[in-house]
C-alpha cells in the first residue's frame, strides 16, 4: 500500500473519529477550504532547433480545492487536509504528427502517441497530530525547505509523499525533518521514485531524508541549516543567513547561502555509478565521473525604498559536479538565488552575476500593480570544449484587483530568454499568461 492510500485512510478515521466527540467542534471550528483557479497560457520558442518542432503554445485551466482542518481538543489533536487538483486542456498545443508543428507535455501529461490529454487530476490527504507546539504529518506534502522546495510552475503543483514533523517547542526555533517517498511531477498523475539530474532511466530511490531548523537569533536575523539525504545519490549540508538592516529610511536585506554535496551509497563506488546512479557535471574523464562532488554559495543583497527594490548577487559553483538537487525531469525546483524562469545556472564551475529592480505601483497610487526586471550572466562553465557561458533576463508583471465583486482576481505577465553555449542548453524565449482567482469556501 502507497503511503498516499494509508494516508486516505487514516485521514478517513480520523475524521469519523473527530465527529463522533462532541468536545472536538475545534476540528471543524478551525477548519478552511477554498478553490484556487488558475488559468495558464504558455509560449515557448526555441530558438536553435531543426524545424522548430520541439516549440510549445499551452492552453488550460486548472482547479485546485484544498481543505485543512483544525485539530480536536485535548493533549494529542488529530486533524486531516486534503488536496485535489484538475486540469483542463482548452489548448493541446500539438499532436502526433511529425514533424510535430509544437510540441505538447509543458502544461498536460501526454497520451502514448505523445499527444496532450484532454484533462488530467490528482488528489492527495494528509493526516496530521498536533501535541503542544509539535505537529506530524503522513501523506501529501508540499515542502518549501533549502534542501527539497515543490514546483509550482506550471498547470498544478508538484507534490510528494512521505511524513513530515514540524516543532516550536522553543521560541524562535523551527525544527523540521522527514522522509520524503515518491513525487507526482506538475504535469503528471502518477507516483514516481526519486533521482537527480543525469540519472539513468532506471536508477532512483524512494528514501530521501531532510532534516534542519531555522533560529531566530534576533528579530532581524535568521540563522538556517539544513540536511538532505538522497539515498545512493548525494548528501547534503546547507548553511544560510537571512538580515534585514534599516539604512536611513530604507531596509537592506542579506541573504547568503552555502550548499556541500557528497556522493551517498551507489553514486560513491563505480559499480553503482555503471548502473546510472550518477550526476551531471565536467570530470575531465577521469576515474570519478558522474560522482557528486559540489559546494556552491552565494550572496544576494537587496535594498527597499518606497516601493524600489534593487537587488546584486552573485553564485559560484564548485567542484567536479553540477549542483544536485531532486529532479526528475518532470519540472523541479531548487533553492538557489539563481532558479529563475528559465535557467537555473547550477553546472560545474558556474560563476553567476544578478542584477533585479522592481517596483510596487502602490507607491504610486496604483495599489496591485507590480513590475520585475531580472538579468543573469553565467560563465567559466566547465565543459570539453572549454569554458561555456550563458545569460537570462526575465521581466514579470502582475496586477490584482483590490475591490469589487471580483477583488483579488490576479493577472501576471512573464516573458524571459535565455541564451547559452552550454551542453543540453537551448536558446529560448517564453511566455506565461495567467489568471488567477481565489474562492473561499469555509
Amino acid at each position: 500500500m502507497r503511503k498516499t492510500s494509508l494516508a486516505l485512510a487514516v485521514a478517513v478515521g480520523t475524521l469519523g473519529l473527530s465527529l463522533s466527540h462532541v468536545a472536538n467542534a475545534a476540528f471543524l471550528e478551525d477548519s478552511k477550504a477554498k478553490l484556487d483557479l488558475r488559468n495558464f497560457y504558455y509560449d515557448l520558442n526555441n530558438k536553435n532547433v531543426a524545424n522548430n518542432n520541439s516549440e510549445a503554445n499551452e492552453w488550460g485551466q486548472g482547479f485546485v480545492f484544498t481543505y485543512n482542518s483544525g485539530f480536536t481538543e485535548g493533549t494529542v489533536g488529530f486533524g486531516v487536509d486534503v488536496i485535489g487538483m484538475y486540469g483542463l486542456r482548452l489548448d493541446g498545443g500539438g499532436d502526433s504528427s511529425t514533424p510535430r508543428d509544437r510540441a505538447p507535455g509543458q502544461l498536460f501529461p501526454t497520451e502514448t502517441d505523445g499527444s496532450a490529454v484532454n484533462d488530467y487530476s490528482k488528489a492527495g490527504a494528509t493526516a496530521k497530530m498536533l501535541i503542544s507546539k509539535t505537529e506530524v504529518r503522513l501523506g501529501t506534502l508540499m515542502p518549501k525547505l533549502p534542501v527539497v522546495n515543490f514546483n509550482d510552475g506550471r498547470l498544478l503543483p508538484q507534490t510528494f509523499d512521505g511524513g513530515q514533523i514540524i516543532s516550536n517547542e522553543i521560541d524562535g526555533l523551527t525544527l523540521t525533518g522527514g522522509q520524503l517517498e515518491h513525487t507526482k511531477t506538475r504535469s503528471s498523475t502518477d507516483d514516481i521514485s526519486l533521482k537527480i539530474a543525469g540519472a539513468g532511466a532506471n536508477a532512483d530511490t524512494n528514501k530521501f531524508y531532510f532534516a534542519g531548523g531555522d533560529y531566530k537569533v534576533t528579530k532581524d536575523l535568521t540563522a538556517q541549516y539544513y540536511y538532505g539525504n538522497l539515498e545512493d545519490f548525494y548528501k547534503q549540508h546547507f548553511l544560510g543567513l537571512i538580515h534585514n538592516w534599516a539604512i536611513g529610511p530604507g531596509t537592506l536585506k542579506t541573504d547568503l547561502r552555502y550548499f556541500d554535496s557528497s556522493s551517498d551509497g551507489k553514486n560513491g563506488s563505480a559499480a553503482g555509478r555503471a548502473e546510472g546512479y550518477v550526476s551531471n557535471g565536467y570530470y575531465g574523464g577521469g576515474v570519478t565521473t558522474g560522482e557528486v562532488d559540489n559546494q556552491t554559495w552565494s550572496a544576494l543583497f537587496t535594498y527597499s525604498l518606497s516601493g524600489h527594490s534593487l537587488s546584486a548577487g552573485y553564485q559560484q559553483v564548485e567542484g567536479d559536479s553540477a549542483f544536485p538537487f531532486l529532479n526528475q525531469g518532470g519540472g523541479s525546483s531548487s533553492y538557489l538565488i539563481t532558479d529563475r524562469q528559465i535557467g537555473k545556472f547550477l553546472s560545474a564551475g558556474e560563476r553567476t552575476w544578478l542584477a533585479e529592480y522592481g517596483y510596487d505601483f502602490a507607491s504610486a497610487g496604483i495599489p496591485g500593480l507590480k513590475a520585475t526586471v531580472t538579468y543573469l550572466s553565467g560563465d567559466n562553465v566547465d565543459a570539453a570544449q572549454g569554458d561555456r557561458k550563458e545569460w537570462e533576463r526575465d521581466f514579470r508583471l502582475d496586477y490584482t484587483l483590490q475591490e469589487g465583486a471580483l477583488k483579488g482576481l490576479g493577472f501576471s505577465w512573464r516573458n524571459a530568454s535565455i541564451r547559452s553555449n552550454v551542453a543540453g542548453t537551448t536558446d529560448q524565449d517564453e511566455n506565461r499568461l495567467i489568471v488567477s482567482y481565489s474562492i473561499p469556501l469555509l
